[in-house]
């Protein structure tokens, strides 16, 4: 983002080497917020809900009583959001939720969507 005026030069200079007029533009950037993501979590009939909630914990950073609730409501109605984030933070915390279920032989399915 170049927020510093430019000077650009008309091409009135005379052949004495004086300057003619002279204009100030500004370049101005528009910043686009960036797209988010939900990280949403699945029900199945084989990862404990104490799984549930410490993965909410661990890495959603929920406290106790909201990852219980969450939980409750994947277990209830087969699927909860976890948080919304950035692409990038969104794709990282699927994949870490995907690796730490895979390493306690846990099949929990976990999915991102565009909000």
């Amino acid at each position: 983002m170049n927020l510093i005026p430019r000077l650009q030069k008309d091409d009135d200079e005379n052949h004495d080497g004086e300057s003619g007029t002279g204009t100030v533009t500004r370049t101005r950037t528009k910043i686009k917020k960036p797209s988010l993501y939900r990280v949403i979590l699945l029900n199945d009939d084989f990862t404990p809900m104490e799984f549930v909630v410490h993965i909410l914990e661990r890495f959603f950073s929920k406290n106790s009583e909201q990852a219980t609730q969450i939980m409750l409501h994947i277990h209830n109605s087969g699927i909860g959001e976890c948080g919304i984030f950035t692409y990038e933070i969104a794709e990282t915390k699927v994949t870490q939720v995907m690796d730490f279920a895979q390493k306690h032989q846990h099949p929990l399915q976990r999915v991102m969507e565009k909000n």
